[in-house]
């Protein structure tokens, strides 16, 4: 009698605890104790349930706000906005209780591009002594685990981390030091989302969205719906292979009866394999690193993002421009959240073996270009990278001039220089060519105290000279003996370019052609 009893007593137990996680409330990875929530901007949370279940979330002693799980076990609900401040508590009760510890309401950025992004803090300069001085527990960290996936995800896995000498080490450099600046200039919380993956491409970072809106890239957008079964294109290449494989079942089973050879049956067409399968490696397919790495975050509240990236592209030229803006307005798009702050790096001049010495430059226009999309910065490293390491270790200074860029355009900083020389102007007088640059800042300067250099100059009918150059107010005056009609200039046109051209407030001039 005893032995039945247990055994009832157990079997309920089994049963009202499997209720218990059938109604368990769960969350996202990245909401998470020690987390920053965005500021000023209302707060998007969610998760799943059972459906049905009705799911409360609080912020401290505040009010809370619920909503219901919906047929699929979903739930979504929006906080109020709140101004930057904290530590609190945000607390999440459907039939369980999730209570997040150490939350604070600051800034959000989004690190994001391939090994420059990734690059650790404790592989930058002067390392140990970075990671000593790195007691900051207002700034926090979340690193996105690295997954390719051929459709989008809904969650990831990560947890938060507290800026301190034992965690900083991991941190991304450029996000940690773009980061360290604005907690210290603006005396706000600053929470840094790490998503980055060395030797990636930027096509594997872009979303559907962004491919389906540039027309230049209608190949890739084509590619990335042929392999959805959600789109027409899928359906009806996926029908026309089915067809064709009925057609030669029939003739095959036509041939055995008759005693003849089947015919080879039809190849499954490599357009309907998941993303991940349609090339090696995987990861470096169109769309798959948002999938798995980016849209599990989208609908996140954030102030902007950071972009590191290009060094896999350089063989994009020109074409570069449309995947940013494939890559920016895809992003845009399923954020939601308007057209917020887009700051990149140019990347650095380096050796790149057998390219041709002209073919970075190219590079490096098309990301110039780029800027044509609103509300983006871009950075300029030709002065501080290492032709012989593709990874320059003077991360410091790529992050504060990207935070330079955030506390100019984003945080309306009216005192901050924020850009190198930037070509304006180009006029010849007599044999000479004289350039005018904006952003000279406090005036023009080489940082060697030399004449500047790399630049070149050109007639009608000659080839390209190096340049005799010299500052002038903002203008750079050029001339060379073997040109008497000088028509067009250049300045560091080559891949190893490390030009000595920069202002007084101590950033780089950004190459540039002229006519």
């Amino acid at each position: 009698m005893r032995g039945s009893r247990t055994a009832a007593w157990g079997a309920a137990l089994l049963i009202l605890l499997a209720a218990t996680a059938r109604a368990a409330v769960k969350l996202p990875a990245h909401f998470d104790a020690h987390m920053v929530l965005q500021r000023d901007m209302p707060i998007h949370v969610w998760g799943w349930a059972d459906p049905g279940e009705n799911v409360a979330v609080r912020l401290d002693a505040g009010d809370s706000v619920s909503t219901t799980a919906n047929r699929a076990g979903e739930w979504r609900l929006q906080l109020p906005a709140q101004p930057a401040g904290g530590p609190c508590r945000m607390v999440v009760q459907g039939q369980n209780e999730i209570v997040l510890d150490d939350v604070w309401i600051g800034d959000v950025w989004l690190c994001s591009g391939q090994s420059n992004m990734q690059w650790p803090v404790s592989r930058a300069s002067h390392a140990k002594q970075e990671i000593a001085n790195a007691n900051h527990p207002r700034l926090r960290h979340f690193r996105v685990p690295q997954r390719p996936a051929p459709a989008p995800q809904r969650d990831t896995q990560g947890a938060w981390t507290v800026c301190s000498p034992k965690t900083v080490g991991g941190y991304t450099a450029v996000g940690y030091f773009f980061g360290r600046m604005l907690l210290e200039e603006l005396d706000i919380p600053v929470g840094l989302i790490n998503a980055s993956w060395g030797g990636t491409r930027i096509d594997p970072w872009t979303p559907p969205e962004g491919w389906a809106a540039v027309a230049a890239l209608a190949d890739i957008a084509q590619q990335v719906r042929a392999a959805d079964p959600s789109t027409t294109a899928y359906r009806e290449a996926a029908g026309a292979y089915v067809e064709a494989v009925d057609a030669w079942r029939a003739t095959a089973t036509a041939a055995i009866e008759a005693g003849r050879r089947i015919p080879i049956a039809p190849a499954f067409p490599n357009a309907l394999r998941p993303l991940t399968g349609q090339g090696q490696p995987p990861h470096q397919q169109p769309t798959v690193l948002y999938n798995g790495m980016i849209h599990p975050l989208a609908g996140l509240s954030l102030r902007g993002a950071i972009w590191y990236q290009g060094e896999a592209n350089r063989e994009d030229g020109r074409l570069y421009t449309d995947k940013m803006e494939a890559l920016v307005g895809g992003w845009r798009a399923v954020w939601g959240i308007g057209d917020f702050p887009f700051y990149y790096v140019q990347i650095a001049p380096y050796q790149y073996g057998q390219d041709d010495p002209g073919m970075l430059p190219l590079f490096w226009e098309a990301q110039t270009d780029a800027l044509r999309i609103p509300h983006t910065g871009m950075v300029v490293i030709n002065d501080i990278g290492n032709t012989k390491d593709i990874h320059p270790a003077n991360k410091q200074q790529v992050g504060r001039r990207l935070a330079l860029q955030a506390l100019a355009h984003t945080y309306g900083r009216k005192d901050v220089v924020w850009s190198g020389p930037v070509f304006q102007s180009l006029q010849r007088d007599g044999t000479n060519l004289v350039v005018r640059f904006d952003h000279v800042g406090d005036g023009l300067c080489t940082r060697d105290g030399k004449a500047p250099d790399w630049f070149e100059i050109r007639g009608a009918e000659t080839e390209y000279v190096t340049a005799q150059a010299r500052i002038a107010d903002d203008r750079v005056v050029l001339s060379a003996a073997a040109v008497t009609n000088p028509v067009a200039v250049r300045f560091a046109w080559h891949k190893t370019a490390e030009p000595n051209l920069m202002n007084r407030n101590g950033l780089p001039a950004r190459p540039f052609r002229a006519e």
